[in-house]
């Protein structure tokens, strides 16, 4: 185990400095940071004054080795857009977006498994045969276009809920959140349930096919042989081995939920990393730009570590596999 988690750590630390690379050359080929902070105008004193205090006067290894040193300490320097330091922005903008992530996956979990497995266990009626016509609906209808309908239907013809901005929110410390205020719980509702439509469809199709599947298995056959009871063969048996890939597809999507909520949080005005590199793009804000890459495949390689770990608690397989070879 300890060495599957060393081996795990290097993956790790070779993909972040990949990124890390990656992110780096954004500096060095995308717009020139000098005539950004600067202006047309600057004097070639001022312009090379500038250039030796941010440090691209010197060799291109020792640039990369201070970018990589001061991403791990959290800095990425200031924004050409705002002014501000690219850490302050993502401290500020991050509870947003993960909150409006977090609330996505738990509704896509709560109603895709649950769907999953009806629709296994129920196949043919007209209810299952309803759910898999809305999840292809769900799968095949871009995020932005749900958003717009939901606005439409709830915002403007309804007046239930609010169309954009996050609402009132909490401070605790640096961190923000909407969750202790009702205000800020309606708010969220719409961009939640838009963000998770596309992975709540995912989920309770891939939760269907698994079921099945695992249900036309030897060892299923020889439960029902032994006369258990239906609940104990679904629940018991066959939901834990199907919920293996449900758990691998449920993590990367996590990480997607927070990489790409772009479009959510630009629909709803959402104020998170989301809107916040979209506007950096806009502006040519390559320390955002660069934060935000660093910041998203972090993200994914913990998530894929994560991931990885809860394997081991939910397939005993793998447990049994592992410790063969390890004898």
């Amino acid at each position: 185990m300890l060495a599957f988690i060393l081996r795990r750590l290097v993956q790790a630390v070779v993909v972040m400095l990949t990124v890390a690379f990656i992110a780096f050359m954004l500096f060095q080929y995308v717009g020139d940071p000098v005539t950004n902070l600067l202006g047309q105008d600057a004097t070639p004193e001022q312009r090379t004054q500038l250039r030796a205090d941010l440090g691209l006067d010197q060799p291109f290894p020792v640039q990369f080795a201070r970018f990589v040193g001061n991403a791990v300490q959290g800095e990425f320097g200031l924004s050409l857009r705002q002014g501000r330091k690219v850490s302050a922005l993502i401290v500020e903008r991050f509870p947003a977006t993960l909150e409006l992530a977090l609330s996505a996956a738990l509704i896509a979990l709560l109603v895709g498994i649950p769907m999953g497995v009806y629709a296994a266990l129920r196949r043919g009626t007209v209810l299952s045969q309803l759910m898999m016509t809305v999840s292809l609906l769900g799968v095949s209808l871009p995020t932005f276009l749900i958003g717009i309908l939901l606005i439409l239907l709830f915002a403007v013809i309804l007046k239930w809920l609010p169309s954009f901005g996050r609402g009132d929110v909490v401070a605790l410390g640096a961190w923000t959140s909407g969750f202790l205020t009702a205000d800020g719980l309606k708010h969220l509702i719409l961009p939640s349930v838009t963000l998770a439509v596309f992975q709540l469809t995912l989920i309770m199709r891939l939760v269907r096919a698994e079921m099945l599947e695992v249900l036309r298995t030897d060892y299923i056959k020889f439960a029902r042989a032994r006369g258990l009871p239906n609940r104990s063969i679904y629940f018991g048996h066959a939901l834990k081995n199907t919920l293996v890939p449900v758990i691998t597809i449920t993590g990367l999507q996590l990480g997607s939920l927070i990489a790409f909520a772009i479009i959510t949080e630009t629909v709803f005005q959402w104020p998170g990393m989301g809107l916040l590199f979209i506007q950096a793009v806009s502006f040519a804000d390559i320390p955002v730009m660069a934060a935000y890459l660093c910041l998203i495949a972090l993200i994914f390689v913990l998530i894929n570590l994560v991931v990885d770990l809860l394997y081991f608690a939910v397939d005993p397989r793998l447990r049994v596999e592992r410790a063969a070879a390890a004898h």
